[in-house]
């Protein structure tokens, strides 16, 4: 796929970036256009990022979205006004024809990269296919997943890195990951910054994290040659609706994105 061609095919590593959850039109619209004009102006290249819904929230009162049709439009308003791609979690195979019709990118959440209807679902429509390494998985089988797509007849596939489970609580990244899956998946590997940093089954029932540590993430990602760095970001993560405790303030994303590039253009 072109889109594919074009994040890959440079020597900068590209971003997908945004909020966690679309929480409505003027928020999605300011995140898109600030840190468009940042990558821009860095010449990396951008994917918009941010789920249509959420599925996976640990209590029943937890917000999930502001109905499906209505974000996955405002995700068609932010490729149309700003001219990036655009990816949003799906969960099942039905959100993936749904989803197929506004976005470029169908991503699998970690949880759920073992199913195989959803993976063939999501190959069926031609998008990228973006697959999350579940928690409980070594880098080697994300091969499978991957395979999946692929024997579905859709080779656009790219694989990512969110953390492994350490104990009940707790996630820990294993960077010889990044070169096993590019080697074996034979795609390109993402690393997810900010999701590598929650703190997961909290008993309040709200994920926590580790937001100080973003940076050191980021910058072990990029130094051992991922393609590709996803970061949620938000104005006030405070207030964020999903994984504000994870998040990374938006007004200090261009300085971090000034820096990995600084440390990616030294590994060339």
């Amino acid at each position: 796929m072109k889109i594919l061609d074009e994040l890959t095919n440079r020597e900068m590593f590209f971003l997908l970036a945004g909020p966690c959850v679309i929480e409505g039109e003027e928020m999605a619209l300011n995140i898109a256009g600030h840190i468009a004009a940042i990558t821009q102006r860095l010449g990396i290249p951008y994917v918009f990022k941010g789920s249509f819904k959420k599925a996976n929230r640990s209590r029943l009162d937890s917000f999930t979205g502001i109905g499906d049709e209505k974000a996955l439009e405002i995700l068609a308003k932010v490729k149309k006004e700003f001219h990036v791609p655009v990816v949003t979690d799906i969960h099942t195979p039905e959100d993936a024809v749904l989803a197929a019709e506004y976005v470029d990118v169908l991503q699998i959440p970690a949880f759920l990269c073992r199913q195989t209807d959803l993976l063939v679902a999501a190959a069926g429509t031609g998008k990228i296919v973006n697959i999350k390494k579940g928690q409980f998985l070594s880098p080697e089988a994300m091969f499978f997943a991957a395979a999946k797509v692929r024997d579905s007849g859709n080779e656009n596939v790219m694989v990512t890195e969110r953390g492994t489970t350490f104990g009940y609580q707790d996630l820990i990244v294993d960077y010889r990951g990044v070169k096993i899956m590019q080697e074996s998946c034979h795609c390109p590997v993402v690393v997810d910054v900010t999701h590598s940093l929650q703190q997961p089954n909290q008993a309040c029932g709200v994920s926590g994290g580790h937001p100080q540590l973003i940076e050191t993430i980021a910058r072990a990602g990029v130094a051992v040659g991922a393609d590709g760095i996803f970061i949620e970001t938000h104005p006030d993560p405070r207030n964020a609706k999903s994984d504000g405790a994870n998040m990374l303030q938006l007004d200090l994303l261009e300085g971090l994105l000034e820096r990995l590039v600084r440390i990616r253009k030294a590994i060339l």
